[in-house]
């Protein structure tokens, strides 16, 4: 019977190596606190880098706000791809400067430490394409008030992408007391300008991002 049991656990292993989802969802988690960019933490997960480049190449926003810089490795990489495209500046959001010389010199950067409750909405009056990503607490209330807040300056066609959907799969929602997935719901059952866009979400198979429902986008 051993034998046997052995046999099938082989067989079915090598079986779910073919799809996506055998992949252990802990195993990427542990790994994206190790991802850099140019040296400095990023904390996200490669999934995501690769849509938030094909985003801004497609969309040539003005301005990307970050909402939670941490060491600032996703504000210097969005702030490159701009320079690439020559176009293009980035306002990254946090409650305290944890940032290297390299990002605080970074033309295309503007480092605001007040936290998003004190960023002035004033500050994007110069700008029409406008991508916010909210990478902050990922509380439940939190991540409401932002959504709420910051999804008024989205034009059409343009994302508000919500990060860390994913604490949902990884049953730490209850910790954040329904996390960023359930003030996405909330959010949508009283709005309609906004879609999630599951040509990002389902990319690499379904939900295989860490911005779980969280590429909204903006269609009216």
């Amino acid at each position: 019977m051993k034998i046997i049991k052995n046999y099938y656990y082989l067989i079915r292993n090598k079986i779910l190596k073919h799809f996506i989802g055998a992949y252990n969802i802990w195993d990427i988690y542990g790994g994206h606190f190790k991802v850099t960019y140019r040296g400095i933490p990023t904390l996200k997960c490669p999934f995501d880098y690769v849509m938030y480049q094909m985003i801004i190449s497609e969309l040539k926003p003005d301005l990307v706000i970050e909402i939670g810089t941490n060491f600032g490795g996703t504000s210097l990489y969005i702030a490159d791809l701009m320079e690439a495209i020559g176009h293009g500046e980035v306002h990254t959001i946090d409650i305290e400067d944890r940032t290297e010389k390299t990002l605080k010199q970074h033309p295309r950067i503007k480092l605001f430490t007040n936290g998003w409750k004190n960023y002035d909405l004033e500050n994007t009056s110069k700008f029409l394409k406008i991508i916010v990503i909210d990478d902050a607490s990922h509380i439940y209330e939190d991540t409401l008030e932002t959504i709420k807040t910051f999804s008024k300056i989205i034009p059409v066609g343009s994302y508000l992408i919500i990060e860390d959907g994913i604490v949902s799969r990884l049953k730490r929602a209850k910790l954040l007391n329904g996390g960023p997935l359930r003030a996405i719901e909330d959010f949508m059952k009283t709005n309609d300008c906004f879609v999630v866009d599951n040509k990002y979400c389902n990319m690499f198979g379904e939900d295989t991002t860490f911005n779980t429902k969280g590429y909204l986008k903006r269609i009216k």
